[in-house]
């Protein structure tokens, strides 16, 4: 089990950049990735297998301009994160059960 963690700083000075950004990030949504922190986004992967294809699709929607850079972690480094909101340590988030197929 694995996570793919995507970061990402694209332009926005430009009605077509706005757009590309926009497009990009609700690519990650619909791919099954969710908003750990803004332009920091997450998706859990139940195998190698999966992280492969799912960084073949995230190389394919990386917009001309702007910087993204990914990052593959182990579940255990996952939940060894350490999280704070405000003054309260909080935990990460787990990795489902069962993987969810749309």
């Amino acid at each position: 089990m694995a996570w793919v963690v995507v970061m990402f700083d694209l332009p926005v000075g430009t009605s077509e950049e706005r757009r590309a950004a926009t497009h990009f990030r609700n690519d990650l949504i619909t791919d099954g990735y969710f908003m750990m922190q803004f332009s920091v986004y997450a998706r859990p992967c139940g195998s190698a297998d999966k992280v492969e294809t799912h960084m073949r699709r995230l190389k394919s929607k990386i917009p001309p301009s702007g910087e993204v850079r990914s990052l593959i972690i182990t579940d255990a480094q996952w939940g060894r994160m350490f999280i704070v909101r405000g003054k309260q340590k909080n935990k990460p988030e787990d990795m489902p059960e069962q993987l969810m197929f749309f």
